[in-house]
């Protein structure tokens, strides 16, 4: 039997090849910033300035989903809705009238906790039910506030209250 060894050979690298190795460096290097970035421009911070009335100063608002930690009714979820069928008192017209329906409202959690600037977005089809609502939500404790970066802020909350008869 013949034995024949292969002798591994010794290529010269070319300053071409060196050249798309340092593309294929610089296209890594590239790609691993990109990654990099798209956790920061997740904290790009969604903020929008209130101001409730002219002579109160602006204050920077952050939306809901866009906190590290979103602020909480004591209780959570289900002390809130505790809370609303406590509270909530169907307005005798619309009752009477059978009037139902769910109106949409926003409000303000501030970095203390309170609840402020309280708005219908989308109303029930009756003013009392909207007025009802809105009346509720100003009737509750303070939250637990949400959070960016452990810094309290103040964040824009969206809640519906239902009236069903």
């Amino acid at each position: 039997m013949c034995e024949a060894t292969i002798q591994p050979t010794k290529k010269k690298v070319t300053d071409n090849a060196m050249q798309k190795i340092g593309f294929l460096r610089l296209h890594i290097l590239m790609a691993l910033v990109a990654m990099a970035a798209v956790p920061a421009l997740a904290q790009v911070r969604h903020v929008t300035t209130v101001n409730p009335m002219s002579r109160m100063p602006y204050m920077e608002v952050y939306e809901y989903d866009y906190v590290d930690v979103q602020p909480q009714f004591p209780g959570g979820e289900r002390g809130l809705t505790n809370f609303i069928n406590k509270t909530r008192e169907y307005p005798y017209h619309a009752y009477k009238r059978g009037v139902q329906g769910r109106v949409l409202c926003c409000f303000i959690v501030g970095a203390d906790g309170r609840v402020s600037n309280v708005q219908v977005i989308r109303g029930a089809g009756d003013e009392s039910l909207d007025r009802e609502a809105m009346r509720v939500i100003r009737e509750m404790p303070r939250w637990k506030p949400g959070r960016v970066n452990r810094t309290k802020v103040a964040v824009r909350c969206v809640l519906p209250i239902a009236f069903r008869l």
